[in-house]
């Protein structure tokens, strides 16, 4: 194009307007001169220009990236740790994020919920992760921040608003903001891993009061459990804003092969990124359902549900597989479903956890299944919401412990914090 072949020349004016002004002249007096001697040649102002090298200085510079590092330990993956590296990713252009080991997990928080396997294919399945390192330490001690200068070329190590210390008390990210290579984000309100395993642990309690009102003995206050079921209520406070920054904004294009799965998505999980990831591949655009709370509670009991629908949907837009969701989706796909989002190809995981007592429910697939654009897909992982929550159930006593010192320092971070913008 014209423009950009002449960009040099506005270049110029914007960096040497004394140089070029006086060039200007020049020409000027030469094209005066030549009129009136008859012709004679002049030298090609912009091909002196070009050689000069003077325009060129800012196209030969190519502008570094700069590249961020964020941690965690990401163990039961939420909306909250993908908003975090969200805002750390704005921060930067690359973004690498380091997922703490199991061992330094037990030894500064307590017994983590997933391995790091699944830890490591939640983190690589957001949609702002570039690179992650696995096994990284807690502590971001000297060797190891100057492996992330050195070896990984990191300009600034990022961490949220709340204080994050090591079981002597002292700075966790203290040396980063010593050498002035630290920025802080605004943790994310209304859900923690904290909050997350207590919401699982009243639910359990929430299934003994239920069985207990059916006649079945078993040791648990209904009260009690009535009081910590609402005490871990979700206090998320869903906004407009957050579903735009998490969304990518664009529709399919005109001849886009638009795949469509649909589920609860609740406690977003390994297993789940590793089916969407599946259904992505079989078509250009992939377009997820998420239930409704009341669809949900239907077809698996109201004590079944961790996430509500805006914290599920959040964690399903962070996911780098996900191009849309529909916030709500009804449970049968209808005629009507497939048409207005022009859907290709329905498709649903080999594991889904539905309550076995609806026997005599419809099939919510049968209209696909009549237009042969059904596809059942092989899931990767068994891992499933309940699995991982009876994981939390299994060692009641150790989360419950590690909750109640977690909680402490919860109460004084919002005790004290004060207002952090976020971009």
């Amino acid at each position: 194009m014209e423009y950009e072949s002449n960009s040099w020349i506005w270049d110029g004016v914007y960096y040497y307007p004394h140089f070029f002004g006086g060039l200007m002249l020049t020409a000027a007096l030469l094209g005066v001169s030549t009129s009136y001697f008859g012709g004679i040649g002049v030298f090609s102002l912009p091909h002196l220009w070009s050689d000069s090298g003077i325009f060129h200085k800012k196209k030969s510079e190519k502008k570094k990236r700069v590249r961020v590092y964020m941690d965690g330990c990401f163990d039961l993956m939420h909306f909250g740790h993908a908003n975090a590296l969200r805002q750390a990713k704005a921060l930067g252009d690359e973004l690498v994020v380091g997922v703490v080991s199991d061992e330094e997990i037990v030894a500064n928080k307590g017994p983590p919920v997933l391995s790091m396997e699944e830890r490591l294919a939640l983190v690589s399945g957001l949609k702002w992760v570039d690179e992650v390192i696995a096994n990284a330490p807690y502590a971001i001690t000297e060797q190891f921040m100057n492996r992330l200068f050195t070896e990984h070329k990191i300009d600034y190590i990022i961490h949220g608003d709340d204080p994050c210390l090591l079981p002597d008390g002292t700075d966790a990210y203290a040396l980063a903001k010593k050498v002035g290579r630290y920025k802080q984000i605004k943790r994310t309100e209304g859900v923690s891993s904290t909050d997350i395993v207590g919401r699982i642990l009243s639910s359990m309690d929430d299934i003994k009061a239920h069985e207990y009102c059916n006649g079945k003995s078993l040791p648990v206050n209904p009260q009690k459990a009535i009081q910590s079921k609402s005490a871990n209520i979700s206090q998320f406070l869903p906004t407009s804003r957050r579903i735009v920054q998490f969304s990518n904004c664009k529709g399919p294009g005109p001849n886009a092969r638009v795949v469509y799965i649909d589920g609860a998505f609740d406690l977003f999980h390994a297993g789940h990124v590793e089916i969407l990831k599946k259904a992505k591949q079989l078509g250009d655009f992939l377009l997820v359902g998420v239930h409704t709370d009341q669809i949900v509670s239907e077809h698996r009991g109201n004590h079944h549900l961790i996430m509500n629908l805006h914290e599920r949907c959040l964690s399903v837009l962070a996911c780098r597989y996900v191009d849309e969701v529909i916030i709500g989706a009804p449970w049968e796909v209808t005629k009507d479903v497939i048409t207005t989002f022009n859907i290709s190809l329905v498709v649903r995981g080999t594991i889904a956890e539905t309550n076995s007592l609806l026997i005599d429910e419809t099939d919510p697939y049968a209209v696909p299944k009549s237009m042969g654009i059904f596809q059942l897909l092989e899931s990767p992982k068994s891992i499933t919401t309940t699995s991982v929550a009876q994981r939390i159930v299994a060692n009641h006593d150790a989360y419950t412990k590690r909750n109640a010192k977690k909680a402490v320092s919860e109460q004084k971070y919002y005790k004290e914090k004060k207002f952090v913008s976020e971009d």
